[in-house]
């Protein structure tokens, strides 16, 4: 499909919009408020900045990525995969390293926005994305250990050696944190999903263990004060970074990146399949870029368009980008009004939101399907991913992920198929062909494969021996691709059956494959008379010329 300005896609959306629309858009963007409301705070905590950091991201997350976005459905905020790249952020550079990576992985989003190069963010393989969502998710749930069991342990580079921790050096418990964790974990796993339709398990759970906390008196942490403005006192300005530090920044900026469009784009492809409408993925990104570029100022964290929060406002009845919106004032509502509940919420209470939420996370269909099938090669490629991400740096993870993936499937495609027969006179009588004698030097070679640089050296040895051929007849109907290493070996193949005297033919080309030999000069030394359509027809040709082969 082409490419849609934003002016068309806010046409196609709002015309015949009427107020029975409307509400069903009010309505589904309540829902996601009261989806989103926890999330924003527990995401908030976990990226390593604050409660009121998450409400801020959410609120200008929505409101800017959502005029903005490339489709009606797409909801954007803080995201537990974030957040997880986030945390390790904050351990290394402090909230700025937060502030300056989101700014300049805004920027990247929106030049690749505009570059119109979206499309090739879906070229990362599945597995690799799904061995990065499940170590993101372990990430995410090893980080929330701490609030749970009410102990803060020494922090760690990794959430491997995090986890190590807890074996290498004594901690306690504090039942009271586990009991309001536990509430909450047993109230989102058991609650029906026709009742959490209607009113968020997650906002319950937390409702539930606030209330437990408070009546019985525990002393369990909590959120803590949150401040009723969207202009938080820390956040980023342009007099506090450290531009001596650049370069540090620049892998963690690319992590966020590639992470904010992945997912923008896997949200987009979710949403298109419930509704049937086309995300017009490079204005997504440009949306993700500009909002991304200023969220730090107020002192918000990275945002990026959140599948739960969409499909809620799919379910919800949302017809256009307003449920976005209306989400978004729904939430700055809840910071002035619900302030002085929100800021009574456990901590334990966001980590059982956090954990449940982590190992809903996971791709359970597809990791399914990939081991029940065996398809070893992606169980591989998820499998060290998943690995890399909660052992090394998440921008390693992806490297190493997509490089493994991309050699496999390099592997796979790298077999060309070549069946060198000789010429069947009495086939081509039987179909009418007259050859007007008896062929005895001829032979014919099918080529089935890319002919690209892997599999160069198969060509060149299944064509090793051609003493006895004095024409050969190449039938590349089953070659859709050749690069410039291919078309060297068809030139030094021509070379080779010149020396001896003998003639390369070519038949069935794709028209691809045929310009680029034309681009090579093949189709001028070898001659346009030597291209034909069929073998069958060179074949004839051939023996017109008066050659006698074998």
């Amino acid at each position: 499909m082409p490419r849609r300005s934003l002016t068309r896609l806010y046409q196609d959306e709002f015309s015949n919009y009427s107020l029975a629309k409307f509400q069903q858009d009010a309505l589904a963007g309540l829902t996601v408020a009261a989806v989103a409301l926890p999330l924003a705070l527990a995401f908030g905590v976990a990226s390593g900045a604050s409660a009121a950091a998450g409400l801020v991201t959410a609120i200008l997350a929505g409101i800017i990525m959502g005029l903005l976005g490339g489709a009606p459905y797409q909801i954007s905020g803080p995201t537990g995969a974030m957040s997880a790249v986030l945390i390790v952020l904050v351990q290394r550079y402090g909230l700025e390293g937060i502030w300056v990576a989101g700014l300049l992985s805004g920027a990247f989003l929106l030049i690749i926005g505009l570059m119109r190069l979206g499309r090739f963010i879906a070229f990362i393989p599945a597995p690799v994305i799904s061995g990065f969502t499940s170590g993101i998710a372990l990430i995410i749930f090893i980080g929330q250990i701490d609030n749970f069991i009410g102990f803060k342990t020494p922090g760690a580079e990794t959430a491997a050696q995090k986890f190590i921790g807890y074996f290498n050096a004594p901690f306690s418990f504090d039942w009271h944190t586990i009991a309001l964790g536990l509430v909450v974990i047993a109230t989102m796993f058991l609650m029906p999903a026709k009742w959490s339709a209607r009113f968020p398990s997650s906002l319950l759970g937390i409702i539930l263990a606030s209330l437990l906390n408070f009546t019985l008196g525990w002393s369990a942490p909590m959120i803590g004060a949150i401040p009723r403005t969207l202009l938080l006192a820390d956040r980023l300005s342009f007099a506090n970074i450290h531009w001596e530090n650049f370069s540090e920044f620049l892998a963690p900026t690319l992590t966020i990146t590639a992470l904010g469009a992945v997912e923008s784009l896997l949200c987009g492809a979710v949403g298109s399949n419930m509704t049937g409408v086309r995300l017009q993925a490079n204005q997504e990104l440009i949306a993700q870029g500009i909002g991304n570029m200023t969220i730090p100022f107020f002192g918000g964290v990275p945002a990026t368009a959140a599948i739960a929060r969409s499909s809620v406002g799919i379910k919800s009845g949302g017809q256009t980008r307003l449920v976005s919106i209306i989400h978004a004032v729904g939430l700055l509502l809840s910071m002035f009004l619900l302030t002085p509940l929100m800021e009574k919420i456990p901590l334990a209470a966001l980590a059982g939101v956090l954990m449940v939420t982590a190992i809903r996370m996971n791709e359970w269909d597809a990791i399914k399907f990939m081991f029940g099938k065996r398809f070893k090669t992606d169980m591989i490629a998820f499998t060290i991913t998943m690995l890399a991400t909660i052992t090394l740096d998440l921008t390693q993870a992806i490297l190493i992920g997509s490089f493994l993936a991309g050699a496999v499937f390099l592997n796979k495609i790298a077999s060309i198929d070549i069946e060198i027969q000789d010429v069947d006179i009495d086939r081509l009588k039987q179909r009418g062909i007259d050859t007007e004698g008896k062929c005895k030097r001829a032979r014919v070679a099918f080529l089935t494969g890319p002919l690209f640089f892997a599999a160069v050296g198969q060509f060149n040895e299944a064509f090793s021996n051609l003493k006895e051929t004095h024409t050969l007849i190449l039938s590349m109907r089953g070659v859709s691709l050749i690069d410039t290493a291919g078309l060297e070996a068809l030139h030094k193949l021509h070379e080779r059956l010149h020396q001896q005297g003998g003639t390369l033919m070519f038949a069935g080309i794709h028209e691809n494959v045929c310009n680029i030999i034309e681009r090579g000069g093949l189709k001028e030394l070898i001659g346009a008379e030597n291209f034909f359509w069929s073998s069958d027809q060179a074949i004839v040709e051939a023996e017109k010329r008066g050659c006698k082969f074998c």
